[in-house]
C-alpha cells in the first residue's frame, strides 16, 4: 500500500491508521459538482460527480493527393496529445468514526461545486444532518432509503460487468461471477439490515415491498451480544467463523440416530437450533453459540426469500444490507439455505458493490436533471479498490485495507452501449475463454507475463513523450501503481469480477491514462502504417495475378501473416525490437503449414463458391502490416464479390491495435469512395481491449447498422479477439474466427506450438444448408 503522505495541505489530517493519503481517497475533489451521502449504523458512503481533465492522443491526416505507395517519405498522419474533459462518479465508503475529519477535508478542498444541496439517505442522515450542514454549508435533502437502494441496484447491474456473483465456499476463489444480462428485470432484492425487507423490482421505476421480517441483522447482533458479551458486529462474525454449530444445535441424527429417509431429511440437518443447550449440562463456547445463531437467522431469511421467490415466480434473488457486507461466513450460510430450500433451482446472488447502493441511488436522484441513465458508465480500475474479502485468513495488508476506506470510480462513456443483435443468446454469452479467477495455473502464468512486460510498457510510454521531461517520473508512478494492482490480484483475483487476460489489459490501460500516457504505441503504429502503405499496391497486384483458388488461400495467409505483428506478444516484440527488417514475407514463413491447429479452410472456400454475403462485420486488430497488407486485400475481395463491409475497431488505444481514427485515415488513403464503395463504420469501444461485443457493451450506432444492413457474416481477427475472447461465442449468422497463436504457453495448452493457426468457420445450425 502507499504510505500516507502529502496530507499537510488540509488543516485537519485524517487518522494515522488510514492506509492511503486523503487526496488519493477523495480524488479530484476540487472539481466536484454534486454530492450525495448514505449514512448507516456504522458506515458512511459518500458520492460525488466531478469533471476530469486528461490527455488523449489525436491523429490528423496530412493532405495527400497521391495514392497509397506513391508518397514515399511523407507520413500518413500527424500525432498530437490534447486535453479532454470527461465525467466521473466517485463513491467512497468509510467508518462513521471518520465522518467529521472527512467532512473537514472535503470542506477545505471544495472549490467548484455547482450545488447548494446534498442528497442524503440512511438512518444516520438524521443523526449527522446538523454536522453536515455546518461543515459543508450544504442543505441536507433527505431521500427515501428503499427508493435509493433500488435505484442504485439497477444502476450497478446495468453498468458494471460481473457485478453479481454466487459464493462457493470450497471453490478456488469462492466467487463465481455472473454475466451482465441484457434485461435485469424482474428480480427480488432481500435487504438484510436490522430487520429484513423483501422487494420485488419489475422495472426502473416500479418496485414493491412484498414482505419482510423482524428477524434480521439486528437480531443476530442483539442476541449475539447477550450470548457472547461481544458488542461489535464484525467481531461477532469472526467468532461465528471459528465456531462449530453442531455442538449447540440438535441435528436430525441426534433424534433418530441417522437420516429420516421417508421425509428426505439427512442426518446432518438441523432439527432444532440451540436444541442441545436445553439438555446438555455444560458451558458452550462463544464461537459455537455465534455460529448456531448465524445459522438460525440465515436459514430463516433464506426460507422466507425462497417462499416469496416461488410465490412471485422469480429466479433472480439478490441479497444485500449490512448483515452481508462481503463476509464469507454470512454469504455461505445464506447460500446453503437458499440451495436447500429450492433444491438448487434458485441461486443466492450477491453484489460486489452492495454497500454503495444507497449512496448511488441518492446521487442519481439528485442528478436527474443530467439524466445519467442515458449514458453508459464503466468502472475505472485505477481508482477503485475492488472487492476486498474480510476473511480472517487474509494477509495483514488487506485486512487493514478492508477496515478503512474503499473507493469505487466510474467513468462516463462517450456513447450508450447495447448488446450485439447477432448473439444467439445474449443472456448466456460468456466473452472470455478462460476465467483466471478459477484457473490458478493460468492466473499465475498471465500475472507473471504482465509483470514481466511492465518494463517494456514503461519504456514505450516514455518514448511516446520524449519532449516532456517529467514523462519518466510519471512512467515510474504508473509502474508502481500497476505493479501494486497485479500484487492485489494475486491475493484477491476476484477484486474486479472475473479475472481475465482482457481485464488485466483494461487495468493497465486505466493506469496508463491515470498518468497521462494515452497511447504509448502511437509512434510505432505511425511508423508501421507508413511502411505498410508502401507495399499495399504491390500486394494487390500480386494477388490479381493468381487464379481464384490460389488467391483465396493467399488472402487468408495474408491476414494470418499480418496478425503476427502484435506488440502485445513478447515472442513477436522481441523479434521486432532486434530485427527491424522483419517484414510481411518473413511473417508468412513463420506460419504453421496446413493442416492448421483448427482448420475449417476447406469449408470456407466451398462457401465462397456460393452466393455473396449481404454484409460482413469485420472486427479488426493491429495497425501496420495487419490492417493494411492483411485485412484490406481480404476486404477488397469481399467488396468485389458484392458484399457490403463494416469495419469495427477500438475507439481508444490498446497496445498497437488500430484505433477508429487511425483506421479512418488509412481507409481514406487506400480505398477512396470514388474507387471502391466501401461502407465503413467505426464503432466506439471505450476502455475495452479484447472483448469486442459483450452482451451490453457495444456501441448503439454499430448495433443499429448491423441490424439495418442485414449482417450475415462476422469476422473476428486476432489472438485477443478470437482466442482469449469470443472463441466460444455463438452467433446467429456465419462467423469466421482466425488468429495466429503467438504465445508458446497458450499454444501448448491448445495442443499446438507457437505460430499455430486457428481458422474457425462456423455456421449456426438453423442456417445450415441455406447456401
Amino acid at each position: 500500500m502507499a504510505t500516507p503522505g502529502g496530507t499537510n495541505r488540509a488543516s485537519h489530517s485524517l487518522d494515522k491508521s488510514i492506509t492511503l493519503p486523503p487526496d488519493e481517497i477523495f480524488r479530484n475533489l476540487e472539481n466536484a459538482k454534486r454530492f450525495a451521502i448514505d449514512i448507516g449504523g456504522s458506515l458512511t458512503k459518500l458520492a460525488y460527480y466531478s469533471t476530469v481533465q486528461h490527455k488523449v492522443a489525436k491523429v490528423r491526416s496530412f493532405d495527400h493527393t497521391a495514392k497509397a505507395g506513391e508518397a514515399d517519405g511523407e507520413p500518413l498522419y500527424e500525432i498530437s496529445v490534447q486535453e479532454e474533459i470527461t465525467a466521473r462518479l466517485h463513491f467512497i465508503k468509510f467508518e462513521n468514526t471518520y465522518i467529521e475529519t472527512c467532512l473537514d477535508f472535503i470542506k477545505d478542498h471544495l472549490v467548484n461545486t455547482e450545488t447548494k444541496v446534498i442528497k442524503a439517505t440512511g438512518g444516520g442522515a438524521y443523526k449527522f444532518k446538523d454536522l453536515i450542514e455546518k461543515k459543508l454549508k450544504l442543505k441536507v435533502d433527505k431521500e427515501d432509503e428503499m427508493s435509493c437502494l433500488i435505484k442504485g441496484c439497477n444502476f450497478v447491474l446495468k453498468n458494471i460487468p460481473h457485478e453479481a456473483f454466487v459464493y462457493a465456499k470450497h471453490a478456488d476463489s469462492g466467487f463465481r461471477f455472473q454475466n451482465t444480462r441484457p434485461d435485469i428485470f424482474p428480480y427480488l432484492l432481500v435487504n438484510i439490515g436490522s430487520g429484513v425487507s423483501i422487494v420485488k423490482v419489475e422495472s426502473e421505476d416500479k418496485f414493491e415491498r412484498i414482505g419482510g421480517s423482524s428477524i434480521g441483522g439486528g437480531t443476530f447482533w442483539g442476541l449475539g451480544a447477550l450470548l457472547t458479551k461481544t458488542k461489535r458486529f464484525d467481531e461477532l462474525l469472526q467468532l461465528a467463523s471459528k465456531g462449530q454449530h453442531t455442538n449447540v444445535d440438535m441435528l436430525v441424527k441426534d433424534i433418530y440416530g441417522g437420516a429420516y429417509g421417508s421425509l428426505g431429511l439427512t442426518g446432518d440437518l438441523i432439527a432444532s437450533s440451540f436444541g442441545k443447550s436445553a439438555t446438555a449440562d455444560k458451558e458452550f463456547s462463544q464461537e459455537d453459540m455465534a455460529k448456531s445463531l448465524l445459522h438460525m437467522i440465515s436459514n430463516d431469511i433464506g426460507q422466507l426469500a425462497c417462499l416469496y421467490a416461488r410465490l412471485h415466480n422469480l429466479n433472480r434473488v439478490y441479497f444485500g444490507g449490512f448483515f452481508i457486507r462481503g463476509h464469507p461466513v454470512t454469504m455461505h450460510t445464506i447460500t446453503y439455505s437458499i440451495n436447500f430450500f429450492t433444491k438448487g433451482e434458485v441461486q443466492a446472488l450477491f453484489l460486489r458493490h452492495e454497500g454503495y447502493l444507497g449512496a448511488i441511488g441518492a446521487f442519481l436522484k439528485g442528478a436527474e436533471e443530467d439524466n445519467p441513465n442515458q449514458y453508459s458508465w464503466g468502472e475505472n480500475y485505477a481508482g477503485s479498490s475492488g472487492l476486498m474479502s474480510v476473511s480472517p485468513d487474509l494477509n495483514p495488508m488487506q485486512r487493514a485495507r478492508s477496515g478503512t476506506f474503499d473507493m469505487l470510480e466510474m467513468d462516463r462513456l462517450e456513447r450508450q452501449l447495447v448488446n450485439l443483435p447477432l448473439l444467439q443468446d445474449p443472456s448466456s454469452y460468456i466473452p472470455d475463454t478462460v476465467d483466471l479467477t478459477e484457473d490458478a495455473l493460468a492466473r499465475e502464468y498471465w500475472l507473471y507475463c504482465f509483470e514481466e512486460a511492465l518494463d517494456g510498457v514503461v519504456k514505450r510510454a516514455v518514448a511516446s513523450q520524449k519532449d516532456q521531461p517529467e514523462a519518466a517520473e510519471r512512467a515510474e508512478k504508473f509502474r508502481q501503481k500497476y505493479r501494486h494492482k497485479l500484487q492485489t490480484l494475486r491475493h484477491q483475483p476476484f477484486a474486479y469480477g472475473s479475472l481475465t487476460v482482457r481485464s488485466l489489459l483494461d487495468t493497465r490501460e486505466h493506469c496508463l491514462n491515470e498518468f497521462n500516457f494515452p497511447d504509448p504505441y502511437s509512434k510505432i503504429k505511425q511508423r508501421e502504417n507508413d511502411m505498410a502503405l508502401k507495399y499495399y499496391q504491390k500486394v494487390v497486384r500480386s494477388l490479381e495475378e493468381l487464379s481464384w483458388e490460389q488467391r483465396q488461400f493467399a488472402l487468408v495467409r495474408g491476414i494470418l501473416a499480418g496478425n503476427v505483428f502484435d506488440w502485445g506478444a513478447k515472442a513477436v516484440s522481441d523479434v521486432l525490437e532486434s530485427d527491424p527488417e522483419f517484414g510481411f514475407e518473413q511473417a508468412k514463413q513463420q506460419l504453421q503449414e496446413r493442416p492448421w491447429l483448427v482448420d475449417a479452410y476447406n469449408q470456407w472456400v466451398e462457401r465462397l463458391k456460393g452466393p455473396p454475403h449481404k454484409c460482413a462485420l469485420f472486427f479488426v486488430d493491429n495497425s501496420g502490416m495487419d490492417i493494411i497488407l492483411g485485412v484490406f486485400p481480404f476486404v477488397r475481395e469481399l467488396l468485389l464479390r458484392g458484399t457490403e463491409v463494416v469495419l469495427a475497431s477500438n475507439s481508444g488505444p490498446a497496445l498497437n491495435d488500430v484505433t477508429n481514427s487511425e483506421l479512418q485515415i488509412v481507409t481514406e488513403r487506400i480505398a477512396p469512395r470514388k474507387v471502391i464503395d466501401l461502407s465503413l463504420y467505426l464503432f466506439l469501444l471505450p476502455s475495452l481491449t479484447f472483448n469486442l461485443f459483450p452482451s451490453s457493451r457495444l456501441d448503439k450506432v454499430l448495433a443499429t447498422v448491423v441490424r439495418e444492413r442485414g449482417t450475415d457474416l462476422v469476422i473476428i481477427e486476432g489472438m485477443g479477439r478470437a482466442i482469449h475472447t469470443n472463441y466460444y461465442a455463438m452467433l446467429s449468422c456465419e462467423s469466421l474466427k482466425l488468429a495466429v497463436i503467438k504465445n508458446s504457453w497458450l499454444a501448448e495448452r491448445l495442443g499446438g506450438k507457437i505460430f499455430s493457426v486457428v481458422f474457425k468457420y462456423e455456421v449456426p445450425s438453423k442456417a445450415q444448408g441455406l447456401h
